[in-house]
């Protein structure tokens, strides 16, 4: 049985949780968006050129000088355009790089993990350039020219994500360790060219 005396007691209790969950401060949200797509149809494939802004947020900054990796995911998807139908998807890429710091040598390693040519790892003493490394991306390669209809309209979509050792979820979000974008679409396309 509750008596008056226990409810009276636990009223300022819960009162003070409450009070400081609404003033728990929420996590920084990143300044993470993509920039300048670009779609290039050469006589061979179709190549997407984008840029990734805040590639490394300034959340991410402490724990990546401990040693945990941050990890940079791209998803690019080439659309054909339908005005009475669904679009249809032709190809999706996933393009995934890290980037390490090593406190002994204090030097930041860029790796490519998936979906691009096996390259060297770039090694680098500068935050900044890091970043460039990480955050610039030219995916070439995306479908075969000859598969495209030059009577269809096509559209690229990118998104991207960052987070701390490649876990990217509601939880990772919430406590600042991940960040994502919106999805970007570019302009329609057509294959034939005009002069």
């Amino acid at each position: 049985m509750v008596t008056r005396r226990a409810v009276s007691v636990a009223a300022p209790f819960v009162l003070t949780v409450a009070l400081m969950a609404v003033a728990m401060p929420a996590p920084v949200r990143a300044e993470l968006r993509i920039s300048n797509l670009a779609v290039f149809l050469n006589d061979f494939d179709v190549t997407i050129q984008v840029v990734l802004l805040g590639a490394i947020p300034a959340s991410l900054y402490e724990s990546l000088q401990t040693g945990i990796a941050g990890h940079v995911r791209f998803q690019v998807e080439l659309w054909q355009y339908n005005r009475l139908l669904p679009d249809r998807r032709l190809a999706a890429r996933t393009i995934e790089r890290h980037v390490t710091y090593s406190v002994l040598t204090k030097e930041y390693k860029v790796v490519s993990l998936k979906g691009e040519p096996p390259q060297e790892p770039y090694l680098t003493k500068d935050l900044r350039e890091a970043q460039r490394v990480i955050s610039e991306l030219r995916a070439g390669n995306l479908a075969a020219a000859a598969s495209l209809n030059p009577k269809e309209l096509y559209y690229v979509r990118v998104h991207a994500d960052v987070s701390l050792g490649g876990v990217n979820s509601w939880i990772a979000r919430f406590a600042g360790e991940a960040e994502e974008t919106d999805w970007v679409r570019s302009d329609l396309l057509t294959v034939t060219r005009s002069q």
